[in-house]
């Protein structure tokens, strides 16, 4: 057996992509910071989200069905660290940054590399999380460049016009 230590060490090797996750009721706005996001397939428009079920909003994003996913430029790495803070509050970290929204109603990040509209259409707990499958309803882009990465315990910018 693979020890956690062990397994966590290995996926920090892995680049992915920060993003922020979204959703909202007349509950409020709730939202966390996430690289545990891909695509599931194209034809219908879906991809999957993985959350800490122990997160404090965790019942929220299973209470709602519907989500945001915010897909971060270079120039959020405080908003991304904010959203993954326990200390600010919900109030505090969307104060941050300008959002407006599209068809769920879920809080969209104006100026994110591209924001993913989503209804959640299945859930399934594996171990401490819960993942989420969710068919894509939206989409926003903006005009942003730089992409905001995690790799090896640290934030990375990667930028499209770079040549190999």
């Amino acid at each position: 057996m693979v020890e956690a230590s062990d397994y966590r060490n290995a996926m920090s090797l892995l680049t992915t992509a920060v993003n922020i996750i979204t959703t909202a009721s007349e509950t409020g706005q709730h939202g966390f910071t996430a690289s545990a996001v891909c695509s599931v397939t194209d034809s219908p428009a879906t991809l999957l989200v993985c959350m800490n079920q122990s997160s404090r909003s965790h019942q929220y994003f299973i209470e709602n069905k519907v989500l945001s996913v915010n897909v971060l430029s270079s120039q959020h790495e405080s908003l991304s660290n904010a959203f993954a803070s326990s200390q600010l509050s919900a109030e505090q970290r969307f104060g941050l940054a300008q959002w407006g929204k599209l068809k769920t109603g879920c809080p969209v990040l104006k100026d994110a590399l591209v924001s993913f509209d989503c209804e959640i259409e299945q859930i399934q707990q594996v171990g401490t999380h819960s993942i989420f499958i969710c068919r894509v309803v939206a989409i926003q882009q903006s005009s942003q460049e730089e992409s905001l990465v995690y790799f090896n315990r640290s934030y990375h910018q990667v930028n499209a016009k770079e040549e190999v």
